[in-house]
């Protein structure tokens, strides 16, 4: 388990042989995270766009048709709320 040292600046050298096992690349950008006093080091993907396509592929229910039916939803609840204030005409009576 290799040993580093922290400089001056507070900066440290992360060992080649980790970055290779990480992958992690020059001006990578990296998470760095406080868990239960020791930190964690996680490379960020270069592309989080990239990255993040497709992760909802295996979701069973579709997201799209879920929002849409969650609108509809809000769209009934809403014209309910607000049938009370809508006039209706009057049917005339008739005479006879």
């Amino acid at each position: 388990m290799p040993v580093v040292t922290i400089s001056s600046k507070g900066q440290l050298v992360i060992p080649k042989k980790i970055r290779e096992a990480l992958g992690i690349k020059p001006k990578q950008k990296l998470l760095l995270k406080l868990a239960k006093g020791h930190a964690e080091i996680e490379p960020l993907p270069q592309d989080p766009i990239e990255h993040l396509c497709g992760i909802f592929k295996d979701h069973p229910v579709s997201l799209t048709a879920e929002l849409l039916k969650d609108r509809e939803e809000d769209k009934r609840r809403e014209e309910k709320k607000f049938a009370r204030f809508i006039r209706h005409p009057r049917l005339p009576k008739t005479r006879t």
